[in-house]
């Protein structure tokens, strides 16, 4: 299996997009974004080329993959009117179901964006899909994060070839709650990508405990299954002074002999954290 994250936060842009090759190629989570308020500030010139120069290798990924995941409707996790859709098979999360208004509406307009284009669009939530000798499986719907949260709800997905097994966990932040945590210690994969804690909002919209709550899960995943690398990245290097709220999770994978670091990190390339820096990218 070979795993390449294309564009995420410690890479300059608000995304999840990975390639995943087995014996098909995947796509999860085809978009990227920037934060269109930081500071009170607008994107800088910076994080705006950076989003273009990553957005192109996302769609050129997406015209070489077969499969292609949406995990939910946010614009940092899928390009609603891309022209990659043609011909490849879509895993969604359901456009109706277990939803909230406004992802409601924008999966209605990429349904009626790729029409009968597709070679075949399935609503993928708690269902598991066999491709030759690759399966993929879902979780059942979860929050966006904390119980009741305002962005709705979110797919997970575990791909798996042989005796390799990557799960992807985009924007459960944290995790936060037990049921997305137990689904990924049930599934007990190899290799984890997974939406840390965004901690820029602690004591304004997140309680003072939800990174307490996420450092627990963390290592609780950490301890229960057999991952060796978890990629934790997205909304947690949203903070400059992410490793400083993590070092609970970071001192657990040493003891264990398992790493825990960025999609920038596992590609060898520089952490460059731009909507954090956002601020100095003005000065």
């Amino acid at each position: 299996m070979e795993i390449k994250p294309l564009a995420f936060d410690s890479l300059g842009v608000r995304s999840a997009a990975t390639f995943v090759q087995t014996d098909k190629k995947i796509l999860v989570d085809p978009g990227a974004d920037v934060g269109p308020k930081r500071y009170g500030l607008p994107p800088s010139t910076t994080e705006l080329n950076r989003l273009s120069q990553l957005s192109q290798i996302i769609r050129d990924h997406a015209k070489e993959a077969e499969i292609l995941i949406i995990s939910h409707y946010h614009h940092d996790h899928y390009f609603p009117d891309a022209d990659f859709y043609d011909d490849k098979i879509l895993l969604i999360k359901h456009p109706r179901k277990d939803i909230n208004y406004s992802q409601r509406q924008r999966s209605a307009e990429l349904l009626n964006w790729v029409g009968k284009k597709p070679k075949k669009i399935e609503f993928a939530d708690g269902k598991t899909f066999k491709f030759k000798k690759t399966t993929i499986s879902f979780s059942p719907a979860v929050w966006h994060g904390e119980t009741n949260s305002k962005s709705g709800f979110v797919l997970m997905c575990s791909i798996s070839s042989g005796r390799e097994k990557l799960l992807h966990a985009a924007d459960v932040q944290g995790p936060q709650l037990e049921a997305a945590t137990q689904w990924i210690i049930d599934e007990n994969p190899d290799f984890l990508l997974v939406s840390g804690c965004p901690t820029m909002f602690l004591g304004s919209k997140l309680p003072p405990q939800a990174l307490e709550q996420s450092n627990k899960n963390l290592i609780k995943i950490l301890q229960q299954t057999r991952v060796k690398t978890m990629i934790l990245d997205h909304h947690l290097v949203r903070d400059l002074n992410y490793k400083d709220k993590i070092e609970r999770v970071l001192k657990s994978a040493r003891e264990l002999n398992k790493r825990v670091i960025t999609a920038a990190e596992y590609l060898g390339k520089p952490v460059e954290l731009l909507e954090a820096q956002r601020k100095s990218l003005w000065e």
